[in-house]
């Protein structure tokens, strides 16, 4: 099958004297917004240890989820994760299902919390995990398999009632890596369904707070057992519970992530401009794929394109002599990095496959006409290029 290269010659080559567009430029709220809430913290002397501004970030994070919700902020989502984890008490050195295809986080918390990682391929067309697939692996499972954490891929909503029948069906615990869908999860494309689900808040995040994360849950015990778990394990008292965390949100933090609620409406509705102003510059360019839905049904901060089987490195070297940064926001999968290397896994030729198809293109909050006609020429220009690289087709992988 070869592979079809569109050509756009009405486009005009880059300017590389330009500076580089970098892959991710976030955008926090300016000082001006945090200030009232500074002064609130001046008043009040409340510094951290759940204080009234943090009380009220999760108040307003669990209201957007809808009624009977709980949210508890960590310091970041893979503390969420982890902590969560040992909040269902799991039999430690029980086996936890997860995709390969995800950030390396989702697996270090899947070790933090005393599990060991079982890699599974993910769909095709989904790049997550299928529950379908999760309930025949569980049928040959290589030990007691505790927990699953499907991830909302780059953001993209997930079947949350899929995941829940997968659980009253099996017993096994599902947690919801939804690190890079707040828009999903806190709009109503994907509700909680009855399951928990990890929320990022970090300063790359379609809403971000620099450091942070929350889980949103229905189960009033596991919100309780996580909020002390990320509190030495204290409970109305000094006494240490049991073996726990320190990963508290300041008062500071709140006061960014509340000032940040202020203008999410605002915000949400520039990732919508960002998002299709460059999917029309990409429109003829058939070779680039963008996820199903992504700018249109949801948002999120990053732009991630499915590109010919094997051309991701010459079309992203071919980027970067043009000035346009990409990324590699998952590498290889998490399989291959050094302190995954000898966990358990299944075959993963779709995330084999994914790895060399997909390429981060720069995204940002407040990409200018220059910079995404700047993306599409050079985009263009690499697809292009790529027939003198002998790019594989999908066929001979």
């Amino acid at each position: 099958m070869a592979v079809a290269l569109v050509r756009a010659p009405f486009v005009e080559a880059p300017n590389t004297d330009l500076a580089p567009i970098p892959a991710a430029r976030p955008l926090l709220p300016p000082a001006e917004a945090i200030l009232p809430y500074l002064e609130r913290i001046d008043a009040q002397r409340w510094y951290s240890n759940f204080g009234p501004l943090l009380g009220e970030l999760e108040a307003r994070l669990a209201e957007r989820h809808g009624p009977g919700v709980h949210a508890v902020t960590a310091a970041n989502a893979t503390q969420v994760l982890a902590l969560a984890l040992q909040a269902m008490d799991l039999p430690r050195g029980a086996l936890c299902i997860l995709p390969s295809w995800t950030f390396v986080a989702t697996a270090h918390a899947v070790m933090l919390a005393g599990l060991r990682p079982w890699f599974l391929d993910v769909d095709q067309d989904s790049w997550t995990l299928d529950p379908e697939t999760v309930a025949e692996a569980l049928a040959h499972a290589p030990g007691p398999v505790a927990a699953v954490i499907p991830v909302a891929a780059f953001g993209r909503p997930l079947d949350m009632g899929a995941w829940r029948a997968l659980r009253d069906r099996t017993g096994v615990a599902v947690l919801v890596d939804a690190a890079a869908a707040f828009d999903a999860v806190a709009g109503g494309a994907m509700d909680c369904a009855g399951l928990p689900v990890a929320v990022s808040l970090h300063a790359t995040k379609a809403l971000g707070v620099g450091e942070g994360g929350y889980l949103a849950t229905e189960d009033r015990d596991l919100a309780d057992r996580l909020r002390q778990a990320s509190s030495f394990g204290f409970k109305g008292s000094r006494e240490a519970r049991f073996p726990a965390s320190n990963a508290k949100l300041s008062e500071y933090t709140a006061a960014v992530g509340l000032a940040a609620l202020d203008a999410w409406p605002e915000t949400r509705r520039r990732w919508v401009r960002s998002s299709q102003l460059l999917r029309i510059a990409l429109s003829p360019l058939a070779d680039a794929q963008f996820q199903p839905g992504w700018g249109c049904d949801w948002v999120s901060s990053v732009c991630v394109v499915r590109l010919p089987v094997g051309a991701v490195n010459a079309v992203s070297a071919a980027l970067d002599r043009a000035g346009v940064q990409t990324r590699h926001w998952w590498g290889e999968g998490c399989h291959t990095s050094e302190a995954f290397a000898q966990e358990l896994r299944a075959p993963l030729p779709v995330t084999e496959r994914l790895a060399c198809s997909t390429v981060g293109l720069p995204f940002a909050i407040d990409l200018s006409p220059a910079e995404i006609d700047r993306i599409a020429a050079a985009l263009a220009g690499a697809l292009d290029e790529g027939g003198a690289f002998g790019l594989q087709d999908e066929a001979r992988l």
